[in-house]
């Protein structure tokens, strides 16, 4: 059980430092020549799920987008629909790892709740 739960405990890191990067692009929105962020963890956790032995990394990467004229390339939609999808993304993640906990709890005579 402790490879699943490694890897929900990247998969939330992961997702918890998307919603960083997020914050803080939205924060920098106005500010002229701001680049955006972007936060990707899930190539590399596929990648190391599909061959074993191999780790998985979390990597922040410029966003590519095209500066407005003032140099900023943050697109504030864009990244509340990205905001809302980690959010998601998140809760998932943590109600996994709760499901696997209260399988050990009962697995250990407690109960399965």
């Amino acid at each position: 059980m402790s490879g699943i739960v490694n890897i929900l405990h990247f998969a939330v890191d992961g997702v918890a430092q998307q919603q960083q990067a997020i914050a803080g692009n939205l924060a920098n929105a106005q500010t002229p020549g701001f680049t955006a962020s972007d936060v990707n963890f899930q190539s590399s956790l596929q990648q190391a799920l599909d061959n074993p032995g191999s780790t998985a990394t979390i990597t922040t990467t410029p966003d590519l987008a095209l500066p407005a004229t003032d140099g900023n390339n943050v697109n504030a939609s864009q990244q509340l629909v990205d905001a809302s999808q980690a959010t998601l993304q998140y809760q998932t993640d943590v109600e996994l790892l709760n499901a696997q906990f209260r399988l050990v709890q009962g697995a250990a005579g407690g109960t399965f709740q």
